[in-house]
């Protein structure tokens, strides 16, 4: 398959829909030859101290909001103190390549198309067939253990075809054991930090397979609730599923019922656990808004966590130049992008418009994914917003314009709004008003928005995962 090929093979995978579950992962990963045979690291899977295992340093990242952020602030502070990182996230905004990257590269074209041709094979008679996301998870995986041996220019090779092997864990390192990773000691080809950011949940999402160093956990509020539960308490057990035993965890604050729950499982398993409270405020951070202060703190606690050395240059470097597109991302003077999604963030995201703008009202140009709290918030944007474009967007996923509309006309009857058939429209509309513009409700729909502001409107590879 070619690249598209493969995309569409993927993409196609997603008839599955969401299954939480570890069986079918552990099977992908033994399966594709992740080089994980030794004695240390199989005890690494079954939960034997991080420090018995020679490996590269693993971050393991849940939450709900805030996880992107927290794992790219970690991503840049690491190759700023010269560790060559890999990185895996979800959802893309624009490309599935931006998902996987070692040392700020996104995987190759090539390598996906071969990597995904590969793993087909392998699943074709599976039942239950793997996921969309335990499918992404296996080819990340699979991207870094190559990685971890092979010279810096491999990215542009292609996986090679691959066979059965044992079982999964972290990554092989040709340092050997370490308890501590050191940095700018001398050039590497090898993979020294791994940071993996969960897909939904935590104690069964496709990366927990792993055996981490330091256990991450961001603000958590209500998401999801069809597959994580209808309570913070129900969400906070499924997000705490990630710590292991005997393995440190930061989390950021936390309401109370969540801080009982992460309190309680960190205690079952024997992991020390600190919750980060103080925002970072030594050096200026590249991403705008009082939380990304808080976002980094956690950041930073979770490379002291996990035992890897950082100095302060590293730190303040990190943070100037992270580059996390959607976050209160500026296009241009009057153009503002962000990815809110739920409730929590968008009263994140509206504290932080009037941080940055007071009392000047935007342009609203709303998306929001049907599936997720339409009247709570509308509700919070409501109070920045001047008036409200809503656009069709590509994603099947989203609330269609006119339900949004009978939102807004029942929460705030004064505020105009009005539907348009395209994101084109939209912003055309918007750039006719006097006010600044703020593109927000869905990552989905800030992709799409990047790639048309961009001028690359086929680029967009929707995904409704």
């Amino acid at each position: 398959m070619n690249y598209s090929e493969a995309l569409a093979w993927l993409y196609s995978l997603q008839r599955f829909g969401i299954k939480l579950g570890l069986e079918n992962i552990r099977r992908l990963i033994a399966e594709l030859n992740l080089g994980l045979g030794s004695a240390r690291a199989s005890r690494a899977v079954s939960g034997a101290p991080p420090e018995t295992c020679a490996a590269p340093r693993v971050i393991h990242v849940a939450g709900t909001n805030g996880k992107g952020s927290v794992c790219a602030m970690i991503d840049s502070i690491c190759r700023a103190q010269g560790y060559r990182t890999a990185l895996f996230t979800s959802p893309h905004l624009v490309t599935f390549r931006e998902r996987i990257r070692v040392n700020g590269e996104m995987i190759s074209e090539d390598v996906v198309a071969n990597g995904l041709t590969n793993i087909r094979e392998h699943v074709r008679k599976w039942d239950p067939h793997p996921t969309f996301f335990e499918i992404t998870t296996a080819l990340a995986l699979k991207y870094f253990s190559e990685a971890a041996t092979r010279p810096k220019n491999f990215e542009r090779q292609l996986l090679p075809e691959s066979g059965p092997l044992p079982s999964p864990s972290p990554l092989p390192s040709v340092r050997g054991e370490r308890s501590k990773v050191r940095g700018k000691s001398k050039p590497s080809a090898e993979i020294e930090i791994i940071i993996l950011e969960t897909g939904l949940g935590g104690r069964l999402d496709a990366t927990n397979a792993v055996q981490s160093n330091v256990s991450v956990i961001t603000p958590i509020a209500l998401d999801h609730q069809k597959w994580l539960g209808d309570s913070l308490e129900k969400i906070a057990a499924e997000k705490a599923g990630i710590i292991k035993p005997k393995v440190p965890v930061v989390s950021a604050p936390q309401k109370k019922e969540v801080e009982i729950v992460l309190r309680q499982r960190a205690t079952e398993g024997g992991s020390a656990i600190e919750f980060v409270t103080a925002p970072y405020e030594q050096h200026r951070i590249s991403l705008p808004g009082a939380h990304q202060k808080l976002n980094a703190a956690l950041a930073i606690a979770a490379l002291r966590g996990g035992k890897i050395d950082i100095d302060d240059s590293a730190i303040a470097q990190g943070l100037a130049t992270v580059d996390w597109p959607a976050r209160f991302q500026r296009w241009d003077e009057r153009t503002i992008i962000d990815g809110a999604h739920n409730l929590a963030a968008a009263r994140t995201l509206a504290q932080t418009w009037r941080q940055t703008f007071g009392i000047e009202r935007a342009t609203l140009i709303l998306a929001i994914l049907s599936d997720k709290d339409l009247h709570g918030i509308c509700e919070a944007l409501a109070p920045i917003a001047d008036s409200v474009l809503l656009p069709k967007i590509r994603s099947d996923r989203a609330a269609p314009p006119e339900e949004l509309a009978q939102v807004l006309s029942t929460i705030t009857p004064s505020l105009p709004y009005s539907v348009t058939p395209s994101i084109a429209d939209a912003i055309d509309s918007a750039r006719a008003k006097p006010n600044p513009i703020l593109l927000t409700g869905s990552l989905h729909f800030a992709g799409e928005a990047l790639a048309h502001l961009r001028g690359e409107p086929t680029a967009f590879e929707e995904c409704a995962q």
